[in-house]
């Protein structure tokens, strides 16, 4: 189908499906959004965490290591290692852990923000594509039911005004589900990243003491 042809198509489409394209746009387009910038976000944690890790290996003490990464300003591990940092010799080590844990589940649910919008868009999006879908049909043989001669003709314009609504739903909906998949990817291992970290700290602040 050429930019022509669907430009055409979707001038004869009907106000409900119009109103449905609508929906999905906005979807599509808030999705989009989230899309770039949390992958843009990720790439710069990404980049971020492996210079952290080997400031981390070669740091000798956590306010070392806290001071060498301050410049760091994307990656989740750098709170954490402040966080560890700010404990005072003799503290509990169950208090500590406790501090820590709060700290990576704060920053496990920045990571997380604005997911929710791509699980739901790609969950949304094709019954919503699917309901413009079934009322063009409904509207399509309604209209043929009236009609003196019962042609394809006829009833084609029809089917193919409710059948771009199911296509603009797929479009919405198929980049999100990747994008999610991916990213729930990523974050995950960040998160056993993260696990890591406080063990890690747990043990040099033991030694520290």
């Amino acid at each position: 189908m050429g930019e022509l042809e669907l430009i055409s198509l979707l001038r004869t489409t009907t106000l409900v499906t119009r109103f449905v394209l609508l929906i999905l746009l906005v979807f599509s387009v808030w999705s989009w959004g989230i899309i770039l910038s949390k992958a843009l976000l990720l790439r710069k944690i990404g980049k971020e965490t492996e210079l952290f890790w080997r400031i981390f290996r070669k740091g000798q003490s956590l306010s070392e290591i806290a001071l060498a990464t301050e410049t760091l300003r994307f990656t989740p591990l750098v709170p954490i290692t402040n966080s560890g940092a700010e404990v005072k010799p003799g503290v509990n080590p169950t208090k500590l852990q406790r501090k820590l844990n709060r700290t990576a589940s704060a920053q496990m649910t920045e990571l997380e923000k604005r997911m929710t919008f791509l699980a739901t868009t790609a969950s949304v999006a094709p019954f919503v594509g699917l309901f413009g879908t079934v009322w063009g049909v409904m509207t399509s043989f309604a209209g043929l039911a009236n009609a003196n001669v019962a042609t394809l003709r006829a009833v084609a314009p029809g089917i193919a005004d409710a059948l771009i609504a199911t296509a603009f739903g797929l479009f919405a909906a198929i980049p999100a589900v990747i994008a999610y998949n991916h990213f729930v990817h990523q974050i995950r291992n960040l998160g056993g990243e993260m696990d890591d970290l406080q063990v890690e700290i747990l043990a040099m602040l033991e030694k520290e003491s």
